[in-house]
């Protein structure tokens, strides 16, 4: 949704593992050649490690796309399988043809026997296994074993562990002390050093075609606070900081905004907390007597809950029954003090009849937001199509209704699943129909002049208050001008619309409670 505000081909920082996008820092440098050394030196195993979200997978891509051309791969994605299922999807991977049901044997013969046609045709093959630290103790002495497989001088398997530091802890296990001898490679991926912060996040956002920076020197310092230069955190809380920008209508990315973004997007510290205290406390109660445990207990639950924040995501999909078209209309409806009828008339027409406007569009937020009405949102989730009413809003967040429930949440949250669909109410200003142009003679004409003086200051010379002469039309171009519109000098719906948004006239309701816009005298 950002991207096309700040001018990007796409979004920069998605947690997808692109290669495109991979930055070579010191430490991936060094792991991305330990990796190719391994392969290249043939035989054994080749390990690498590192904690959740340093760049593993993205690393693995990258070698892959390195990969020489003489090099047949097997690629395991999901290794929580038996050995059976292990040797099938080596096969399956090879495009080896095994029969149905062949048992551990035959998969190995077969393998075999593809590993010396493929070696005497001067290719080599390589075995990948990403998030090995899953595997089991049976599946890993069966890849032992497989490195036994090989000719009078070579091995005809090698292979390329890639796991969480577990897996280390795994491998130094006395029972699989005989495959921890035949690492002939490992590296450990460390996250990004601090001085490479800057670098990395401006990689990216010149792959995204970024043609300026997008964040503050304070939000960067922010941005390693908050992720201490781990990959995937980094793009996690990058993406919502440039979300929240645009929700601002903010061109840089300052460190209030990073701030907002790491509550909204990170795991809070201490978000485990309760589970910690309960334990404790139940030491306790143990030792003091159960007597206690149920009240507490019970105590602890509801503390536990008021204090868990319920997400936009969870709460829609807890009330998905009441966020119907016909529930939102009706919670628009009665912002303005009005009953909603459904299946009588169509929701405009019962509008028009109130007295009221409506505007069905699809936009931005920061139209939505200058708009400053309440109105019936359209959201696209996995689950379903949804509709909720937005209700009031302030900087950071907004008041929406499904039904008769109320919550508060980041506007971030809600731009994630607002499809840019809306229906808005409002009231004009003047006192007949749009549009007002040259030459008309209302006294509607006479509420116009005396709005736009109280807008833009001073006053138009006129000789009849009526009648929609040129200097009025002069001044509907000027405010025109100042507020973005088509200047056209014709006071139609757009023009009437924002000249009420500015004036906040008593009987309009609005999202936000800002004062009126009225210039000095």
């Amino acid at each position: 949704m950002y991207a096309d505000y700040f001018g990007l081909d796409e979004p920069p920082f998605a947690i997808t593992p692109d290669p495109r996008y991979l930055f070579l820092g010191r430490r991936h440098a060094e792991a991305l050649a330990h990796l190719l050394y391994g392969i290249r030196a043939g035989g054994g195993f080749v390990l690498l490690t590192g904690e959740v979200g340093t760049g593993k997978t993205t690393l693995t891509r990258c070698l892959l796309d390195e990969m020489p051309q003489d090099v047949d791969v097997a690629l395991i994605l999901n290794p929580r399988l038996d050995v059976t299922e292990f040797l099938e999807a080596i096969c399956q991977e090879l495009k080896l043809e095994v029969p149905a049901g062949a048992g551990n044997r035959v998969l190995v013969d077969a393998l075999n026997r593809h590993l010396l046609a493929t070696h005497a045709a001067g290719r080599r093959t390589v075995l990948i296994v990403d998030e090995a630290q899953n595997l089991s103790t049976e599946v890993l002495e069966q890849i032992r074993l497989l490195t036994n497989l090989e000719t009078a001088k070579t091995k005809l398997l090698q292979i390329l562990l890639i796991g969480q530091p577990e897996l280390r802890d795994v491998l130094a296990r006395p029972e699989l002390r005989q495959l921890a001898q035949r690492v002939t490679a490992r590296y450990h991926l460390e996250p990004l050093a601090r001085d490479e912060l800057a670098e990395y996040i401006s990689h990216r956002l010149k792959i995204a075609g970024a043609r300026a920076p997008l964040f503050s020197k304070a939000a960067l310092r922010a941005v390693w606070k908050h992720t201490a230069g781990i990959p995937r955190r980094i793009n996690i809380l990058c993406d919502r900081a440039l979300l929240g920008a645009f929700a601002r209508e903010a061109r840089e990315v300052n460190v209030g905004i990073v701030r907002q973004a790491a509550r909204e997007a990170l795991p809070p510290a201490g978000a485990n907390r309760w589970p910690a205290l309960a334990a404790l406390f139940l030491l306790v109660v143990g030792i003091s007597g159960l007597a206690f445990w149920q009240p507490w207990q019970t105590e602890v639950q509801a503390a536990g809950q008021e204090a868990s924040v319920m997400t936009l995501e969870s709460w829609l999909l807890t009330n998905a029954s009441q966020a119907g078209t016909d529930n939102a209309l009706a919670a628009l409806f009665a912002a303005w003090g009005l009953d909603f009828e459904p299946g009588e008339k169509p929701a405009c027409e019962q509008a028009e009849e109130a007295g009221l406007r409506c505007r069905l569009g699809r936009g931005s937020w920061p139209e939505l937001r200058a708009l400053d009405r309440p109105a019936a949102l359209d959201l696209l989730h996995p689950e379903g199509r949804f509709q909720l009413t937005l209700l009031a809003r302030n900087a950071d967040a907004v008041t929406l209704a499904a039904g008769a429930e109320r919550a508060e949440f980041p506007v971030t949250e809600l731009l994630r699943w607002w499809s840019g669909d809306y229906l808005a109410l409002w009231r004009l200003p003047v006192a007949t129909e749009p549009p007002l142009r040259p030459g008309t003679r209302h006294p509607a004409v006479a509420e116009l002049r005396e709005q736009l003086d109280r807008v833009l200051g001073g006053a138009t010379g006129f000789e009849e208050a009526e009648l929609y002469d040129e200097a009025l039309a002069m001044r509907v171009r000027e405010f025109q001008r100042r507020e973005n519109l088509n200047v056209d000098g014709i006071a139609g719906e757009q023009t009437l619309l924002r000249l009420a948004t500015l004036l906040r006239p008593a009987e309009e309701i609005f999202l936000s409670t800002r004062q009126p816009h009225v210039a000095d005298p």
